[in-house]
């Protein structure tokens, strides 16, 4: 079966507007009522998902989404750099960046490198894409929520929407989540993952089966 997997990333907030490395800083007040207004545009889906992180938490009940935690999804570990700035950490530590920016596979600041952060996703898309994926395959259990269950009690999916969701993942994820991803669906070089930028609020489509994606990228929720 064809899987569809949609990534979105969390809304704006104040780690992400200032290039800090996240420390479980919320989502802005603006970026929650962008997420409230794109509510009810997203497809139907058979599980619904979402990263660790208070801001993915809190973009995913804007949208309405009734999401399980999914720890396979967590942002990059970055380690004794969490909750600084990419600017201060170069200030005290040039070489540390230096590496860390050249070499997928260091990781001086203590946490996970690129490289590992590459093969969890890719580790987890190969398991959402597996015939039996729609249970425990998800990293998920078999309580794992639907967009068309959400947290306002609205009724049940219509049989036709049942279908429509058959084989479709959302999970509201961390911008470095939708990299990795998007590197690793493309074959692409792990350097390729400082050269994505992921805007706020924007969902990233991925369909086909594993070791064969198409993507669709950066496109704004509610559009």
């Amino acid at each position: 079966m064809t899987r569809r997997v949609m990534l979105i990333s969390p809304a704006m907030g104040a780690a992400l507007r200032e290039a800090r490395f996240d420390d479980g800083q919320p989502v802005e007040a603006a970026g929650l009522r962008l997420a409230e207004a794109a509510a009810g545009s997203l497809p139907a889906a058979l599980r619904v998902l979402v990263s660790p992180s208070a801001r993915c938490r809190e973009t995913a009940a804007a949208l309405g989404l009734d999401a399980v935690v999914a720890e396979d999804l967590s942002g990059l570990d970055v380690g004794r750099w969490r909750g600084a700035t990419l600017a201060e950490v170069g200030a005290e530590e040039p070489d540390a960046v230096g590496q860390w920016l050249a070499d997928p596979a260091s990781a001086p600041h203590g946490g996970e490198s690129v490289r590992a952060l590459c093969e969890r996703v890719s580790a987890w898309l190969e398991a959402v894409s597996a015939p039996d994926a729609e249970g425990a395959a998800t990293g998920t259990g078999a309580d794992s929520g639907s967009a068309s269950a959400s947290t306002d009690g609205s009724p049940a999916p219509s049989p036709a929407a049942s279908m429509a969701a058959s084989g479709r993942i959302i999970a509201v994820v961390e911008p470095e989540i939708v990299r990795a991803a998007v590197v690793r669906a493309l074959g692409a070089p792990e350097s390729a993952f400082w050269r994505l930028d992921v805007p706020p609020l924007t969902a990233t489509e991925l369909s086909g089966r594993a070791g064969r994606w198409n993507l669709r990228v950066g496109r704004a929720l509610g559009t």
